[in-house]
């Protein structure tokens, strides 16, 4: 089988390397060949034990969803090709009770799925392309953007020399002012920071004053396909000093030299659409595509309630 990595993938998420960090010895792939050379594949990690298999996502993994080798025949051959392509992934995946996975914007046909009996759910990010010119990127901005970046580079420099373990224990402050666990260990971020920095596929930068207090963290991905923010957050005492906004526009400028788009992550909570439509991104659509028996339903449903209850149980932290 042979496989150009560089170019079997619509985003970072979907690359082996980036599966290896973020889920080790625990990513499976459907694929499809045609004399001996891979043209679609669809990566996924599988959740739970029999009978209750799930096939889904691994952490820190914005997208994934299929992979169909792009071909230069007329659209209506095209168009043909890929369906048969992603009916062939379908059928090609393991047997299980259910599927979760966010697709890459780039793929918007999930009729195959839709034909065997998934759900196709339209959600959405923020985009920026043409991030290489700084100027027009600037008069994009919406003015309450502008004047928190100006705020803040009187207050704070931006530095990316910090390493991980501050960079976590600020991140995680997002959480604990929620009194919730972070999503993901120190242990995970490092084996993600340890494969991304060695292929200079990152870029971890802090807000720093000049008492030495960190006031926000940004971690963006990025590859040719497009550059993706990952991680953000601040201290909550300092907050208000635009730390934040100074982060994602130093991390989209930098962005510019590698890639020509950058996506904001794709959260549908409106305060955080509010804050990334203003640097003047666009709405793009994706596509979240399901399938879950009525047992598997049930197990999550039940899932999710415990870990709303054990939220509502955990004792708020005293603010001193």
């Amino acid at each position: 089988m042979q496989r150009d990595e560089t170019h079997c993938a619509n985003a970072i998420f979907q690359q082996p390397w980036w599966l290896d960090a973020v889920a080790p010895g625990r990513w499976e792939e459907a694929t499809v060949e045609r004399d001996g050379r891979v043209v679609a594949r669809l990566p996924f990690v599988v959740r739970g034990r029999r009978p209750l298999r799930i096939l889904s996502m691994p952490p820190l993994t914005q997208t994934l969803g299929p992979w169909v080798e792009r071909s230069s025949a007329s659209s209506r051959r095209a168009l043909d090709q890929e369906l048969r392509l992603l009916e062939e992934l379908e059928a090609a995946l393991p047997p299980s009770q259910g599927f979760v996975q966010a697709f890459s914007p780039s793929v918007m046909n999930a009729l195959p799925f839709y034909w065997a009996g998934y759900r196709v759910e339209v959600q959405y990010t923020y985009r920026l392309a043409g991030i290489r010119s700084q100027e027009a990127l600037w008069d994009g901005l919406r003015g309450n953007i502008r004047r928190e970046i100006r705020k803040a580079r009187r207050l704070v420099e931006v530095r990316d020399d910090l390493g991980l373990d501050r960079f976590y224990s600020v991140w995680v402050k997002t959480f604990s002012r929620q009194h919730l666990q972070p999503p993901v260990s120190l242990a995970a971020l490092e084996r993600l920071e340890a494969a991304c920095g060695a292929r200079g596929a990152r870029t971890m930068l802090f807000a720093q004053d000049e008492a030495q207090r960190l006031h926000a963290v940004s971690y963006v991905v990025w590859d040719h396909n497009g550059a993706f923010f990952l991680l953000g957050g601040a201290d909550p005492e300092l907050r208000t000093s635009g730390a934040s906004s100074l982060l994602m526009w130093e991390a989209i400028t930098r962005a510019g030299a590698v890639t020509d788009v950058f996506d904001f992550e794709g959260s549908m909570l409106k305060p955080v659409e509010r804050f990334f439509r203003a640097f003047g991104s666009r709405q793009t659509p994706y596509l979240r595509v399901s399938r879950l028996s009525p047992p598997a339903a049930a197990a999550l449903t039940l899932r999710a309630g415990w870990r709303r209850l054990a939220t509502l149980r955990r004792p708020a932290t005293r603010q001193v």
